[in-house]
């Protein structure tokens, strides 16, 4: 068992590494507990630094890419590009000079984001600690607020490019109409509100509860003896990075699929 573990009991310390670094106004002028505005500090650290990582790595590949022998990074870079590049011709049947770069960002800042769930546990919390802070969750993609700021962000554009594509008319008449009909226009409506509602929301959830699982399955597993920790893990982790990888894909794939369906003028 860790150290910190052992100290504190097992739930103490699955509830501190659940719990997230806060901040509210509401709590700092009256002292009462934070409401709907409380900000997740740790999130919007950590997913802004793997942002900047992201942006900063791929524009200075961008800006030393040369037409003769590709160096290292350079050609690393290039394979996820011509991937996502790839995904998206066989996917997207619209015309939009958008859906790549959005595509590209997408895999690889969920990616980014997913991977913190692969340092060790107490790794970060601990030095964390050393500078006065008591909580701190380094895996952004297990706070529900954060993956649903994503997919409700691919939602918006999805409705954006709806009307933009289709027309207010055109895009009325599909939701009127489709499928049964202009005369079962109540059940069209019905059934389509409920399609477009259930997108974000399972963009959200399925994130979220994939890493939030994986990192609630790594505390426990730092809560064993140590030579249990080693047997189980390392298989875990192994394992864990096949679902990170898929997370990031999948979300990916279904914002290209949302925007191709929206940009369907048919």
């Amino acid at each position: 068992m860790s150290a910190e573990g052992a100290a504190v009991g097992p739930t103490t310390y699955i509830v501190h590494h659940l719990t997230n670094l806060q901040y509210s106004m509401k709590a700092m002028a009256d002292g009462a507990a934070g409401g709907f505005w409380t900000l997740n500090v740790d999130t919007l650290f950590f997913s802004s630094v793997l942002g900047a990582m992201f942006f900063l790595l791929f524009w200075s590949v961008a800006r030393k890419a040369t037409t003769g022998v590709p160096g290292k990074l350079q050609n690393f870079v290039e394979v996820f590009i011509e991937f996502v590049d790839g995904q998206v011709k066989e996917t997207f049947h619209g015309k939009n000079d958008l859906i790549a770069p959005l595509a590209l960002s997408i895999l690889v800042w969920v990616f980014l984001m997913n991977f913190m769930d692969l340092l060790p546990v107490d790794l970060l919390p601990s030095i964390s600690k050393a500078m006065g802070i008591h909580y701190l969750r380094s895996v952004p993609t297990t706070d529900l607020n954060l993956t649903f700021a994503l997919s409700i962000s691919v939602f918006i554009l999805m409705i954006f490019y709806s009307f933009k594509i289709k027309g207010f008319g055109g895009f009325t008449k599909e939701i009127l109409t489709s499928p049964f009909g202009p005369w079962m226009f109540p059940a069209n409506l019905a059934l389509r509100l409920v399609d477009e509602i259930a997108k974000p929301i399972s963009l959200a959830l399925r994130l979220f509860g994939n890493l939030y699982a994986g990192e609630l399955i790594f505390i426990l597993i730092a809560l064993l003896p140590w030579w249990s920790q080693w047997m189980l893990g390392a298989p875990w982790a192994i394992f864990h990075i096949l679902i990170i990888t898929l997370q990031a894909f999948i979300f990916m794939m279904l914002t290209i699929v949302y925007l191709s369906m929206a940009h369907e003028s048919h």
